[in-house]
């Protein structure tokens, strides 16, 4: 992307492309996300990378599950990703080579190897990855790639996650060997694990309304109805 293009020239691009109005409640997710994706894409030392977009994908899925109409969520995708010169394939693409490699690693193994990947199997390109990240003083940390290695952690050793003391030890192992600002990642996935379980709270209050405006609805059909019929039997009665 053109490091000169502003925020406002992609958010002028990804509302060009997706055209229908997006709900209240996940436009500022989607805002958000798009913000920090630009930012990230115009800084000279960012280099997009497999592990980032499992982090992009991952974050999106999840925030935007519950996203309605369900059909509209692709189109805001491709448009978010393609706003900044990204391609939603490639993300998507390389998200799901990433994930697939998490399921195929055991428990006990996965926080080894991502402090100390070896280049074999299905893993090889992710650890040419990991190894050049490493090895690379000015690579660019982002929130979006701390996601990504929170995800692979969590396909592969999901039982390490529900133990605060483990995963922080794992999160040090893993940031101290790729030389990564290991204060910033566990503040960052701290958040990020705060945000999902706020999630899933107003997602449950948004169904709780839900069905109550549902039942006041039946409440006001039933009512109508019982009126209609009434109205029905006086007039049969008159006659």
């Amino acid at each position: 992307m053109n490091n000169q293009s502003t925020v406002s020239d992609t958010k002028r691009n990804f509302y060009s492309q997706h055209t229908r109005p997006i709900n209240s409640i996940y436009r500022r997710v989607v805002e958000e996300l798009m913000v920090e994706m630009h930012l990230l894409s115009t800084n000279v030392d960012f280099e997009y990378n497999p592990v980032y977009a499992l982090g992009v994908v991952s974050s999106f899925n999840r925030f935007m599950a519950s996203y309605r109409p369900d059909v509209d969520k692709q189109s805001i995708f491709v448009a978010l990703c393609e706003s900044m010169g990204g391609n939603a394939q490639q993300y998507r693409t390389d998200a799901a080579g990433v994930e697939e490699f998490a399921k195929s690693m055991q428990e006990q193994d996965i926080v080894n190897w991502l402090a100390h990947p070896t280049n074999e199997g299905m893993g090889a390109q992710l650890a040419s990855t990991l190894g050049s990240i490493a090895s690379n003083p000015k690579f660019k940390y982002s929130r979006l790639f701390g996601i990504g290695l929170f995800t692979i952690l969590e396909v592969a050793a999901p039982d390490l996650l529900k133990d605060e003391k483990k995963r922080q030890a794992a999160v040090l192992q893993i940031g101290e060997a790729m030389h990564l600002p290991t204060d910033k990642v566990q503040k960052d996935l701290d958040t990020y694990r705060s945000n999902l379980d706020k999630l899933v709270q107003m997602e449950a209050v948004m169904s709780d309304l839900a069905e109550a405006e549902r039942k006041k609805r039946e409440k006001r059909e039933k009512e109508k109805a019982e009126a209609a019929a009434k109205v029905a039997a006086a007039t049969t009665d008159a006659e």
